[in-house]
């Protein structure tokens, strides 16, 4: 190999007495560091020095072809032959018949009858069939009432009134006393005809039920299959079950299928609370498994503006479960585009083989029955490139993961403990090393922060949504190139300029300790995502120390710099596979996040997140390098083409493309608000097309081709009406606070809401007690605003007690399936002492939205109109809807 190499020459003294000496411009000398020598070695040794090129080809290529193993093993959604046990050209039909009606929002035809309907008729064919065999088959199609509340989205109360669900019961002819229950739902959002969230489930689950069913073994315990019809309203019907229906009371355990996405594989990605057999049987039974405790301890912490059935059967209960999703594609989720073509066969193999081997498995278990024994303890699970899952106890993981640790201290204390003056000149040399370091990311993450806000104010936020490569063109470059400058300018400046092999052995150790640091953080928080450093730091210690000897003696060789690859190779494809995943749910999410979070923040930290991560190990590469100056100049380049890309516009956020749309979601209600005053007349009265965008650009790529929908329109919050007086359909004016109100006709629902006042009394506590009736369409809103002073003490919603003011208002979401009776309701409020003579008059403004989402009363004539002008890009979901209030 040709190469550049440096002497080095023994010599007692630390960093600033290092001596450069030219060599005819071919060699350099240098000392030892003043930690590194050994007096009876020989004086020189000859030891090498990356060349520029060589060094940037190995890593990028060792990068390359991780990212491409990681997406050759996404794009591998079936291990092996099917095994025919489950049949997915069967369970395609199923799909295909399902999303053949359309939207099916709660309420609907679609949903409470031919979905029903289909549903029913395809279980009794089941059951018809295997009525020789050793199993039985109950069905009940359960219509519960009910009320709760739940802190998602800021909190709020939900109230249900008839929703559908299917219940299916499959246990031995005997009868079962223990069940394990698998849930998916069946109705969708409105315009959406949601092959994917939730279809797809329904359809493997149909088959599934059908394997089993026609097993020639029997079950040791029985199995219901939920077949929901509510969980797009905030997961009410599975909260019917669990909390009403009589079989509940024998489920043990549970497995929920949903979607955040579009086809690809399903992952585990919650699991428990506690009961790590769960996870352990998914372990062995799964035949394509696909799991990360990381994903599990992201979702629980709250940041993914998203929840599932899993939460009610977990919190009300009390049973353990396996949640699993698809969560490719978002960028489809919930629109017009989630239909069952984009589902591939493969994938719905996939889901079906796992589903199956995994409740087959649990059904004939003993921990089944009593699982006490086996409930507490968490679990570390993850699987590597969908091969194979590595699981065991967060105990066990916590011992190993000290034991890493331990080891890696031992190996630095070792040279911190060097005879002489050796050692201290270490730990300084270390600390500073690592300032340096902390230095550089800090400032990197300044500095592309800073060209996140040059992007946002130059009005081309989200030119990555359509062109994810892009953002790390300019990001990733942005970000390495400054990591690259602060330590080329630390080599030649606070290092003397010499290029020393023992510089790039510090910058190792720096990475390891770091990595170690929050390996042991991690593991002290309880995390069992600890694993992952865990991971960066027992590979690269353990290959650091099988190559010291190569190192020792020749350097930063082709041999050594291959070898050492080799050993980071595995956490590294791992890592980034969790990479893909982080970008593969929260880029889509950025979509549908609201107007008031900055995108280009987000996707720029997370780009530098991920650039600093990945680069931590390849530090010492740039102390190891003869120079930088090509790899700045490259990067540099990047960065300045890219950025003249998009500050021109040349990259567009979205897409109408029908193989790979990009939309951008707009919610479109053609509304008329009514406001009555304290005597009951009518003060203000109007009609609009009230328009809520759901990412940051707002309307600026719209009013191009809609003049009319521009700033001039926009609204203003009113403080004194609850909800800022608009139709929200769920609790998230938070999220989207920038929108626009486009005067329109009224609008004249056949059906029109009906909202009185039943009774009004005072209490001898000295509450005033007020109870309402409503009746209206499948979905309202209902909003009350006790005014200053005044206070909700009790009420007919929940467990009695008024739950999650937000900023003194309270959100009661409703809806009802078929024959629905009128809706009821009371709370007791405690009068204001001293009324606020700037505030509203009386005690308490309350108002009803109703939410027309299907049939004829859905659609205007001012909404088809500019539906049509919207551009193909665009996926803008559109109802009618009503706002009245009232003060008391």
């Amino acid at each position: 190999m040709e190469s550049d190499t440096t002497v080095r020459r023994i010599k007692p003294f630390g960093i600033q007495n290092y001596l450069a000496q030219d060599n005819a411009g071919s060699r350099d000398r240098c000392g030892d560091n003043g930690y590194g020598g050994d007096p009876k070695r020989k004086p020189e040794v000859s030891l090498y020095l990356l060349r520029e090129g060589l060094a940037a080809s190995l890593v990028s290529v060792f990068i390359l072809v991780l990212w491409g193993l990681v997406h050759l093993s996404l794009q591998q959604l079936v291990i092996g032959k099917p095994t025919g046990e489950f049949n997915a050209l069967r369970a395609r039909r199923h799909l295909e018949q399902i999303t053949s009606v359309g939207p099916r929002p709660v309420g609907s035809p679609e949903n409470e009858v031919l979905t029903v309907g289909y549903l029913l008729e395809q279980i009794e064919n089941i059951r018809v069939e295997t009525a020789a065999g050793h199993h039985q088959l109950t069905v009940d199609v359960q219509r519960p009432t009910g009320t709760f509340s739940i802190d998602f989205l800021g909190g709020f109360t939900s109230f249900y009134d008839r929703v559908t669900n299917i219940a299916v019961r499959l246990e031995p002819k005997g009868g079962a006393q223990h069940l394990m229950l698998a849930n998916c739902h069946f109705d969708t959002v409105a315009n959406s005809p949601g092959a994917s969230d939730d279809a797809v489930s329904c359809a493997v689950m149909l088959e599934v039920l059908h394997s089993l069913a026609n097993q020639s073994t029997p079950l040791h315990h029985g199995v219901v299959f939920l077949f929901n019809g509510a969980e797009e309203n905030i997961l009410q019907a599975s909260h019917g079950f669990i909390t009403q229906h009589p079989w509940a009371e024998q489920v043990r355990a549970f497995i929920n299928l949903e979607a955040a996405g579009v086809g690809g594989k399903e992952v585990v990605f919650q699991t428990g609370p506690e009961n790590p057999w769960l996870v352990q049987a998914y372990v062995h039974a799964a035949k394509h498994p696909f799991a990360s405790v990381v994903g599990q301890e992201v979702f629980q912490s709250g940041i993914i503006p998203s929840d599932t059935d899993f939460r009610i059967y977990r919190d009300f209960g009390n049973i353990p479960g396996i949640d699993l999703a698809f969560i490719e594609n978002g960028f489809i989720y919930h629109t017009k585009y989630d239909t069952s073509d984009r589902i591939l066969t493969d994938s719905i193999q996939r889901a079906g083989d796992n589903i199956l081997a995994v409740l087959r498995y649990l059904v004939t278990s003993e921990k089944l029955a009593d699982s006490s024994e086996y409930r507490h303890g968490n679990m570390v699970f993850f699987d590597l490139l969908g091969v194979v899952v590595v699981a065991y106890p967060a105990r066990v993981g916590t011992i190993l993961n000290y034991m890493v640790a331990a080891a890696t201290f031992l190996y630095l204390a070792k040279k911190a403990s060097l005879p002489g003056n050796r050692g201290g000149r270490y730990l300084r040399d270390l600390a500073y090393a690592t300032g340096i370091a902390v230095l550089s990311w800090f400032v990197t993450l300044m500095l592309v922060l800073i060209v996140a806000l040059l992007v946002t104010l130059l009005g081309r936020s989200m030119f990555w949504y359509n062109h994810f490569y892009a953002s790390i063109c300019l990001y990733g470059s942005a970000a390495m190139g400054k990591i690259i400058l602060i330590h080329t300018l630390a080599k030649n400046l606070y290092y003397g300029g010499v290029r020393l092999v023992e510089l790039g052995d510090l910058y190792f150790d720096v990475s390891l300790l770091l990595w170690c640091c929050s390996l042991v953080w991690l593991t002290q928080q309880g995390l069992c995502s600890a694993y992952v450093p865990m991971l960066m730091v027992a590979f690269p210690l353990a290959t650091k120390l099988l190559l010291a000897k190569e190192f020792k003696h020749r350097g930063a060789s082709l041999k050594y710099s291959v070898l050492y690859l080799l050993g980071l190779a595995l956490p590294y494809v791992h890592f980034m596979f969790l990479i893909w995943v982080v970008f593969e749910i929260f880029t889509p999410i950025m979509g549908r996040s609201g107007t008031e979070i900055p995108p280009e923040v987000v996707m720029a930290s997370l780009v530098t997140l991920a650039t600093i991560f990945i680069s931590s190990f390849f530090l010492h590469f740039i102390y190891l390098a003869r120079s930088t100056k090509w790899i700045l100049t490259g990067l540099g380049s990047v960065f300045i083409l890219t950025f003249l890309f998009v500050s021109c516009g040349l990259l567009f956020p979205y897409s109408g493309s029908p193989e790979s749309p990009r939309p951008k979601r707009v919610f479109l209600q053609h509304t008329t608000r009514t406001f009555h005053d304290l005597q009951g007349q009518v003060e203000s009265h109007d009609s609009g097309l009230w328009i809520n965008s759901f990412d940051f650009t707002c309307i600026q790529h719209v009013t191009p081709h809609i003049p009319e929908i521009n700033d001039s329109i926009r609204t203003s919050c009113r403080e004194d009406r609850p909800f800022c007086g608009y139709p929200w359909f769920l609790p998230v004016k938070f999220l989207s606070k920038k929108n626009w109100y486009l005067p329109a006709p009224e609008v004249s629902p056949g059906a029109p809401v009906e909202f009185s006042l039943l009774s009004r009394e005072e209490t001898r506590w000295g509450t005033v007690k007020m109870t309402f009736s409503v009746k209206g369409p499948s979905h309202m809103s209902l909003y009350l605003m006790p005014h200053r002073g005044a206070s909700l003490s009790t009420w007919s919603f929940g467990d009695g007690t008024p739950q999650f003011d937000l900023s003194g208002e309270y959100f009661v979401f409703y809806s009802h399936g078929l024959d629905a009776p009128t809706w009821i309701f009371w709370f007791e409020i405690q009068p204001p002492r001293d009324p606020d003579p700037s505030g509203p008059e009386g005690m308490i403004s309350v108002a009803i939205s109703s939410h027309y989402f299907f049939g004829e009363d859905s659609r205007t004539a001012q909404l088809e109109e500019i539906l049509h002008r919207f551009p193909t890009w665009a996926f803008p979901s559109s109802w009618v809807s009503t706002y009245d209030m009232y003060r008391y």
